[in-house]
């Protein structure tokens, strides 16, 4: 195979995996407009919630955020990880809140091993995912968890 080719094997993989680049088109859904009031799952039946730094809940369904991987705010490893996963979460529900976003899902993967749909979450273009990543309260994911201890 030629030397040239690899560099495009690469571009198309990184195209066809949600991890790396966000839906574009042709791969990715329609684009969905959410505003809510969202708060915290744990405060009872709100029917919009965050359930943590990378998961949240508007209406029956359940929206992981595509490519991030946020500390696990119900079985954390140790101290550190739970403080930290407490104030993702709290960030994550202070960004939901902040303005109407969109939702847009990659058509080759819209839904992780446990069922919950795997959005890419912008509002004017800026992921708020990439906006977690950058604050330091969650890792991009790249098909394994990182300890947070």
């Amino acid at each position: 195979m030629a030397l040239w080719s690899v560099p495009l094997l690469l571009l198309a993989g990184a195209l066809l995996d949600p991890k790396y680049i966000g839906p574009v088109f042709p791969f990715a859904a329609p684009a969905e407009i959410v505003s809510a009031k969202f708060s915290p799952c744990s405060q009872g039946n709100s029917p919009a919630c965050v359930i943590d730094g990378e998961t949240f809940r508007p209406g029956d369904r359940t929206i992981r955020i595509t490519g991030i991987d946020a500390p696990d705010l119900v079985t954390p490893k140790c101290p550190v990880e739970g403080a930290l996963a407490q104030r993702s979460a709290d960030r994550l529900l202070q960004l939901l809140n902040a303005a109407p976003f969109e939702m847009v899902a990659h058509r080759l993967q819209m839904q992780d091993r446990h069922g919950k749909r795997l959005m890419v979450v912008r509002r004017d273009g800026d992921s708020i995912g990439s906006r977690l990543i950058e604050e330091g309260l969650a890792h991009r994911y790249m098909g394994f968890k990182f300890s947070w201890c």
